[in-house]
């Protein structure tokens, strides 16, 4: 019981992920993603900087494990101590996503 009362609360607070419209300069286009403080205390340990107290740098598995969903080429570039739910990341401008292999086309033989 106590796991599915947990599984329902982060499903409360990932559903309460605020995502900042993108701007931009010359290089990069940004956005920062706020995250409900209760998740914070969600998170695993293993993900904070202990020295800081506030999250560390998140690879991209890593922050898509917490609940956030962005399209392809963010980077998680930087934390802001005063406010550690809030997370900065950035991608190249006109970032082009790789294309992905198509599957090959079986050729249909004719019936005769």
């Amino acid at each position: 019981m106590a796991d599915r009362t947990a599984n329902s609360k982060l499903e409360e607070y990932i559903e309460k992920i605020h995502y900042s419209d993108r701007y931009s300069d010359d290089h990069y286009e940004y956005r920062h993603v706020i995250l409900p403080k209760p998740l914070l205390k969600l998170i695993p340990k293993e993900l904070f900087d202990e020295k800081e107290g506030t999250l560390r740098l998140l690879t991209e598995a890593e922050w898509r494990g917490i609940g956030i969903t962005q399209s392809l080429g963010w980077q998680h570039y930087e934390v802001h101590a005063p406010e550690p739910h809030v997370l900065l990341f950035r991608r190249p401008k006109n970032y082009v996503p790789p294309a992905q292999p198509q599957p090959a086309v079986k050729a249909n033989p004719r019936k005769k």
